[in-house]
């Protein structure tokens, strides 16, 4: 099995979707802190400009590159790949970790689920196979990390096509695996980080500041290459609210719908209330 160490290391490089905030700039931070050069790729503007300021004053403007990227779109990809090879030449670890949340409906409007979907799920397909033929192709030890949610596994009521974008995810992410597990001469792995409560601009709405149970991105870092080192693939972080124990019992529940032929979403359903809680304190 690959270090991550001879992984994330100077002279290495990290390319970042949705860097310049949240879990990718805390990720951004973390590789540049170990002397990797950094591509940041996000939707440009001031954030992704200070962003960049952030990661120069951490390892030096040669090592970070700061590119304008609609994740949605397929030659906005093919665009920023080509940048971060003529500038880096070749990429160690792709985080596909652009992801978008507003509140949807099932037939709420036909361009918020096209965004949803775009950015969360084709975002993270298209990123992976834009730059994974050409680290397979280099043949030195790599990562590629895509970022989905708890919420792509139970798959609570509200925002189903947020949902339905992060189980995507997941089955994608899976089946990578499987691929880069039996193509030879592959020394690439792929990764599911699947975060809890983060504060992020995409979960802090109104707040300004962090509520008890969130944990930091930076704690979600911490967590992931935690969760390298020991190989594993699916990256299942508790935060300050939720123990791994109780995401454990939930994610079970849900796929006892189907083995016991339970309706639908029976955690939220009035006639398995009980049932789901007795199970989740362990009374049966």
């Amino acid at each position: 099995m690959t270090r991550i160490q001879d992984i994330i290391k100077k002279s290495n490089v990290a390319v970042i979707t949705g860097g310049a905030s949240g879990i990718g700039l805390a990720a951004a931070k973390h590789f540049a802190r170990a002397g990797m050069s950094v591509a940041i790729a996000d939707l440009g503007g001031e954030r992704l400009a200070e962003a960049a300021k952030q990661l120069k004053s951490i390892s030096g403007e040669e090592h970070v590159l700061a590119v304008e990227t609609d994740v949605a779109q397929k030659d906005s990809l093919d665009a920023l790949e080509r940048t971060v090879i003529q500038r880096f030449g070749r990429v160690h670890i792709l985080m596909n970790n652009a992801g978008i949340g507003p509140e949807t409906s099932m037939f709420s409007a036909q361009a918020d689920w096209d965004s949803i979907l775009g950015v969360n799920l084709l975002g993270v397909v298209n990123g992976t196979r834009t730059f994974g033929q050409h680290m397979l192709s280099h043949g030195e030890p790599g990562l590629i990390i895509n970022t989905g949610s708890k919420q792509g596994i139970t798959t609570p009521p509200g925002n189903p096509a947020y949902n339905v974008s992060k189980a995507g995810v997941k089955v994608f992410t899976e089946a990578l695996e499987h691929e880069l597990r039996n193509t030879e001469g592959s020394t690439i792995s792929a990764h599911l980080l699947i975060p809890g409560f983060v504060f992020t601009g995409l979960t802090k709405g109104d707040r300004a500041e962090k509520p008890a149970a969130a944990w930091t991105p930076e704690q979600t870092v911490d967590f992931m290459i935690e969760s390298l080192e020991r190989g594993e693939f699916y990256i299942l972080c508790p935060d300050n609210d939720v123990a791994r124990s109780v995401d454990e019992r939930r994610m079970a529940w849900a796929i006892g719908d189907i083995i016991e032929n339970r309706p639908p979403l029976s955690r939220w359903h009035k006639d398995y209330a009980d049932k789901f809680k007795a199970y989740l304190e362990r009374k049966e």
